[in-house]
Parts: structure tokens; sequence; C-alpha cells
């Protein structure tokens, strides 16, 4: 099942990409999605806090389910 968390300080395809890539790092096979509109991140694969971890250490901050 997806989940849904705000992320703050993405603000170009790059921050997104970064986002994205971190996330996969911390849990290979996750799906992400973001939406840079919303400021938003839609995984699924990955628990909660593989993805603050993964947010956090690409430079962003979680801000917690959506």
């Amino acid at each position: 099942m997806a989940s849904k968390y705000h992320v703050t300080g993405m603000t170009c395809a790059g921050c997104a990409r970064s986002v994205e890539t971190a996330i996969k790092m911390e849990a290979p096979g996750a799906t992400v999605a973001v939406d840079l509109g919303t400021a938003t991140v839609t995984v699924d694969g990955a628990s909660e806090a593989q993805v603050k971890k993964a947010v956090g250490e690409a430079g962003f901050t979680f801000l917690g389910a959506a």
C-alpha cells in the first residue's frame, strides 16, 4: 500500500530525482512518485522511517504523512 508524505525544499526536477534516488537506495524495489506542485512524495515498498532517513540524507525536510 502506498503512503504519501510532505517533503519541503524540492524546487525542480533535479530535486525530485534526488529524492527518488535516495529513497530507492534506502529501499531497493520501492516505487516513488514525486509531485513538486503539492510538495509530496508517494512511496510504495518503503517504511516511513526509511523514507524519512533518505529524504534527510538527500538534503530535504521530511514533514510526515500527507
